[in-house]
C-alpha cells in the first residue's frame, strides 16, 4: 500500500509540474511571463530530474519533449506548417556540464554563437523572394506573420546572388527577432507616457511586437533580426554551418558578428569565459552561448531528440533577473540631496552575485510599478548597474502586503523633504551643507577615480571623518594632517595611533592637489556638472574664479554646457559656503587655475571615436583625453554614428560590432598618427 501511495504522490507531483511548465511556457511565448527565466529553468529541471529518476513518468506527451508552445487560440494569425521541423536547445549551466557535453560530442570544429534573447522566426524564400514568415510555435506549426516580417528592415524582401553564391530556388532560414536595448528603453518610455503597460524585458517586447495586427506598428517598434540556421533548401548545399552563414551573408541576410569557429574544447570554454565578462557589449540582449558542431554531415549523424538537436547546446549564464521577497522599502540620500527609495529583500543570487538591495528610483516609480512591501518581486541586475526592482508578481499576493509611505523628513538629519522644483519627480533634503548622508556621499564621490582618485578615502572613512567632527564639510578636506586623524577609527591603530591607511590618506590628498582643473570642477558636486561639462568649462576659462564670475549666458554658450547647467553653476556660486570651499581648497594648494598652454591642433574636430583594448603608452582615460583635447568626442559604445574605433590588444566585441557596421578601425600602432592628422591609417574596417 505504501508503494502505491508513493506512486500516486509522484504522479501527482509530475502532473502539477508539467501543468506549471506548460502554463508558464505559454505565457513566456505570448510575451506575458509571470515568473523569471531562472524560476522557469528550476521548474523545468525539477521535471527533468523527476522523469530521470522515475522512468514510468512522462512519455511522449511530457513538456520536456515539446518544442516551444502551440500558437495561442484565437491569435488572429493562420497556422502554417514549417517545411522542416524547428527545435529548441538543451541547456547546461556550468563549465563541468559543458565539458561533459563536449566530451560526448567530439568534432573537428565547433561554432560558438551568442544566444539571442528574442523570438524565433522561420523565413521561406522562393526564387529569392520572401514568400512566408512564421513563428516557431511548437516546432512543427507556427503562426504566419509574413506581413509583419516585411516591416522589419533587417529582413530582406529579396535575396541578392553572387558568382560564388547564386540564389537557391528554395531556402528556409531560421533567425531570432529582437529589439536593441536602447530602442527597448525608448519604447517603454513612450508606453509609460501614454499610460500603457510596459514590457518586462526586450524579449517580451519583441514577442509582443511581432504579433501586432498592424505592420506599420511593427515598423515603429524598430525590431531587428539575426539568422542562426537553415532548414529545407533546394539548389544550395554546404559542408558546414559556417559555410552556410557565409552564404546567408552573401545573399543579404544578417548574420551575427560574434560567431567564432574554434577547434578545441578549451577554446569553447574560453569563449564562454569571454562572453561572461562582455555580455553587455553585444548589440542585443543575450543570456548564453550556443555551441554547435560545425560540420553538417556530423550534425546529421548526431541527430536530435524530439525536442532538441544533439549536435548543439546552450550554455546559460547566471540569470540577470530573479524573484525574491520584498521585505521593506527604505530611502537613501545622495550627494545632491536626492532621496531615493530602495528595496530591502531576501538575498537572492542574480547575475553571479548575491543581491539583497535594489533601487526603486523615486516615489512615483514605486506607485507606477505597483510594488507593495511583502510582495514577491522580479529584480534585474545588468552588468555593473545597481539592481532594480522591475515588477511585483501579483499572482502570489495573499493580502498581507502593504503600501510604501514616502517619508516627510530626511532619515539622516531630520530636515523636511521637498522637491527642489514643483515639476521635479525627485524629493530632496535641502540641508545640503551639513546633512551627514549628503556629505558622506559627496566625499566618497570626490575620492572616486573619475575625480581626485583618493584611494585611501572610501565611504567608511568619509562616515568616520564626519561622525567624529573632524570634517564639518568638504572645505577642510585638503587641510587634514596625521594629527587630525588620531582617534578616527579606519585611520588609527587600537592604541589610537595613525595607521598605514591614515598616512596613505594624507599622502593621497597631497598628490590630489595637483589634479587637472576639470577634476576640481567636477569635485564641487554642482548639479548637472559631470566630467564632460567640467572639461568644457576648464577648456573655456582655465580658471575657477573666472567661471564663478562668468555671466550665465556666456556659460550657456559653451558647447557641452547649455542653459540648464549654466543656471545650476550660477546658483551654486551664489551660495556663501560653496564659495568658501573653493577659497579653502585654493589656500591649501589645490589647483584652481591652469596655464592654457598651446591648444592641441583640432585634428579630430567633429569626430566620434571609441577606444577599446590596450593602447601602449596610454591608459584608457589618457587615450580618451587625447581624443577630446584634439576636438573629438570619446564615447564608450560603437554605433552607426561612430567615426572610428581605436582598437588595441584585447579588443573584442566592440571591434566585431565596428566591422559589422563598417566603422573604420585605427590599430593601436597608428593611434599617434591618427591624433596628429585625423586620418585613419591603413585601409579601414576589417583589414
Amino acid at each position: 500500500m505504501a508503494a502505491a501511495s508513493d506512486d500516486r504522490e509522484l504522479t501527482a507531483r509530475w502532473e502539477e509540474l508539467a501543468a506549471e511548465v506548460r502554463r508558464h511556457r505559454r505565457l513566456y511565448y505570448a510575451g506575458e511571463p509571470e515568473i523569471t527565466d531562472k524560476d522557469f529553468d528550476e521548474l523545468f529541471r525539477e521535471l527533468e530530474r523527476l522523469e530521470a529518476d522515475n522512468p514510468g513518468l512522462g512519455g511522449d506527451d511530457s513538456p520536456t519533449r515539446e518544442v516551444g508552445a502551440p500558437a495561442p487560440e484565437a491569435s488572429g494569425f493562420a497556422d502554417v506548417e514549417h517545411p522542416q521541423r524547428m527545435y529548441s536547445l538543451d541547456n547546461v549551466f556550468s563549465a563541468d556540464e559543458l565539458s561533459d557535453w563536449l566530451a560526448r560530442t567530439p568534432a573537428e570544429a565547433y561554432l560558438t554563437e551568442l544566444k539571442i534573447d528574442g523570438l524565433s522566426i522561420d523565413l521561406v524564400y522562393e526564387n529569392g523572394r520572401l514568400s512566408r514568415a512564421a513563428t516557431r510555435g511548437d516546432g512543427a506549426i507556427g503562426e504566419e506573420i509574413t506581413a509583419n516580417a516585411r516591416a522589419i528592415d533587417a529582413i530582406p524582401q529579396r535575396l541578392t546572388g553572387t558568382n560564388d553564391h547564386p540564389v537557391p530556388a528554395f531556402l528556409e532560414v531560421r533567425g531570432e527577432v529582437f529589439i536593441r536595448p536602447k530602442d527597448f528603453a525608448e519604447l517603454n518610455e513612450a508606453r509609460a507616457a501614454a499610460g500603457e503597460r510596459q514590457f518586462a524585458n526586450p524579449r517580451n517586447a519583441a514577442a509582443g511586437s511581432i504579433r501586432q495586427k498592424n505592420p506599420e506598428a511593427v515598423r515603429r517598434r524598430r525590431l531587428d533580426m539575426i539568422c542562426h540556421g537553415i532548414g529545407a533548401r533546394e539548389g544550395f548545399e554546404a559542408a558546414s554551418q559556417s559555410e552556410a552563414y557565409d552564404a546567408l551573408a552573401a545573399w543579404g541576410l544578417p548574420v551575427s558578428p560574434y560567431t567564432r569557429r574554434v577547434t578545441t574544447a578549451d577554446e569553447v570554454l574560453k569563449r564562454v569565459e569571454y562572453w561572461a565578462e562582455h555580455r553587455h557589449d553585444a548589440l542585443h540582449e543575450m543570456d548564453g552561448l550556443v555551441v554547435k558542431v560545425d560540420d553538417l554531415d556530423s550534425q546529421e549523424d548526431y541527430g536530435a531528440t524530439s525536442r532538441a538537436p544533439r549536435w548543439a547546446i546552450a550554455y546559460k549564464y547566471p540569470p540577470e533577473e530573479a524573484s525574491t521577497k520584498l521585505l521593506d522599502i527604505r530611502v537613501g540620500v545622495g550627494r545632491t540631496g536626492r532621496v531615493t527609495p530602495f528595496a530591502v529583500m531576501e538575498p537572492v543570487s542574480v547575475a553571479g552575485s548575491t543581491v539583497s538591495m535594489a533601487t526603486l528610483h523615486n516615489q512615483s516609480e514605486v506607485k507606477r510599478k505597483g510594488v507593495l512591501i511583502g510582495d514577491d518581486v522580479v529584480i534585474r541586475k545588468a552588468g555593473e548597474i545597481i539592481p532594480e526592482v522591475l515588477r511585483p508578481i501579483e499572482s502570489r499576493r495573499d493580502g498581507s502586503e502593504r503600501a510604501f509611505v514616502f517619508p516627510t523628513l530626511c532619515p539622516a538629519c531630520g530636515t523636511r523633504l521637498a522637491p527642489q522644483k514643483a515639476e521635479d519627480a525627485d524629493w530632496r533634503c535641502p540641508n545640503t551643507r551639513s546633512c551627514p548622508a549628503q556629505l558622506t556621499a559627496r566625499l566618497t564621490y570626490i575620492a572616486g577615480r573619475g575625480v581626485f582618485d583618493i584611494e585611501a578615502l572610501g565611504e567608511k572613512g568619509a562616515e568616520a571623518l564626519i561622525r567624529t567632527g573632524v570634517l564639518a564639510d568638504e572645505s577642510t578636506l585638503f587641510d587634514l594632517t596625521e594629527e587630525d586623524l588620531e582617534g578616527v577609527g579606519p585611520y588609527t591603530t587600537t592604541r589610537g595611533e595613525v595607521n598605514a591607511s591614515g598616512r596613505a590618506l594624507v599622502a593621497n590628498l597631497e598628490q590630489a592637489k595637483n589634479a587637472d582643473l576639470w577634476r576640481v570642477i567636477a569635485a564641487l558636486s554642482i548639479r548637472h556638472v559631470g566630467p564632460t561639462a567640467a572639461r568644457a568649462l576648464a577648456a573655456a576659462y582655465h580658471d575657477l574664479g573666472d567661471i564663478a564670475r562668468a555671466p550665465e549666458e556666456d556659460l550657456a554658450a559653451i558647447d557641452g554646457v547649455g542653459p540648464t547647467t549654466a543656471r545650476a553653476i550660477a546658483e551654486w556660486f551664489d551660495v556663501d559656503w560653496h564659495r568658501a570651499i573653493v577659497e579653502r581648497w585654493a589656500a591649501a594648494g589645490v589647483t584652481t587655475s591652469e596655464d592654457p598652454g598651446e591648444e592641441a591642433e583640432q585634428t579630430l574636430s567633429g569626430l566620434t571615436v571609441v577606444v577599446t583594448g590596450t593602447i601602449e603608452g596610454y591608459s584608457r582615460q589618457e587615450a580618451k583625453d587625447a581624443i577630446v583635447a584634439r576636438g573629438g568626442k570619446a564615447t564608450g559604445s560603437v554605433s552607426k554614428k561612430t567615426d572610428a574605433l581605436v582598437a588595441g590588444a584585447g579588443a573584442g566585441s566592440k571591434q566585431a560590432k565596428a566591422e559589422e557596421l563598417g566603422v573604420p578601425i585605427v590599430p593601436a600602432e597608428g593611434f599617434e598618427e591618427f591624433l596628429a592628422t585625423g586620418e585613419i591609417p591603413g585601409a579601414g574596417a576589417g583589414d
